[in-house]
């Protein structure tokens, strides 16, 4: 079907976005509806979902870029103000922060595949740079993912006394680090090659072990383990 500029409540009940969810479920749904949802309402003359649809077009259709694209920005969107704008922003935020918190299910990390798809959905497609960390019991099962730094396009600052910190708190007897290359370049610099090291020896010293570092680019990934790097 085509989409008219009449709202959302005129269309049959078949074609709304909420109606649809309920009948079908998220995963069904287009990332235009998905937003228009979030987005509850449009203006006159234009739907919830024109509105969402204007707003993905702007972003190439990239949900990444929507979860980097600024308030003051969103609120240049004729409709949308300042509470649509924390409400999308929440959104992304909220679905972000899930990824992370579901590789907590204590799965097994037994190569750098397995590594990459925990940190492919939290570092693929940012603007900018984020260095997250596996930490891991004696098993090689993951105790937390979360993110230890966040820098700018060309650098992430790490702070390793609380990283290492935290593996003491959560008793983790390995690590594997990842961050992001915005470019989608994989090769190494010589700083993510000095950090890695840096990384290395400070947790040598509390007997807890470097397994690996990730970069991710577009899709793919580099292993400092798999290149016999550590």
């Amino acid at each position: 079907m085509s989409y008219s500029k009449t709202g959302i409540k005129s269309w049959s009940v078949s074609d709304q976005p909420r109606e649809k969810y309920k009948r079908l479920g998220g995963q069904k749904l287009t990332d235009a509806e998905l937003l228009a949802i979030v987005i509850a309402n449009g203006f006159q003359g234009q739907s919830a979902l024109l509105l969402a649809k204007t707003i993905l077009e702007t972003t190439g259709h990239s949900l990444h870029t929507l979860f980097e694209m600024p308030i003051d920005r969103l609120m240049e969107f004729k409709g949308i103000g300042l509470a649509k704008a924390i409400q999308i922003k929440a959104a992304l935020d909220m679905g972000h922060r899930s990824v992370s918190l579901g590789a907590a299910h204590r799965k097994s990390i037994a190569s750098s595949a397995a590594a990459y798809g925990q940190f492919k959905g939290v570092l693929t497609g940012l603007a900018h740079e984020e260095f997250w960390m596996l930490y891991l019991n004696n098993a090689n099962e993951v105790l937390e993912l979360s993110v230890v730094g966040r820098g700018g396009f060309t650098a992430t600052l790490v702070d390793i006394r609380l990283l290492l910190r935290k593996a003491i708190q959560l008793g983790a007897i390995g690590l594997i680090a990842a961050h992001n290359h915005p470019s989608g370049a994989l090769r190494p610099s010589e700083q993510d090659k000095k950090l890695t090291e840096k990384l290395k020896t400070a947790a040598a010293s509390v007997d807890i072990k470097l397994l690996d570092h990730l970069i991710i680019g577009r899709g793919e990934y580099f292993s400092f383990a798999d290149q016999d790097l550590l």
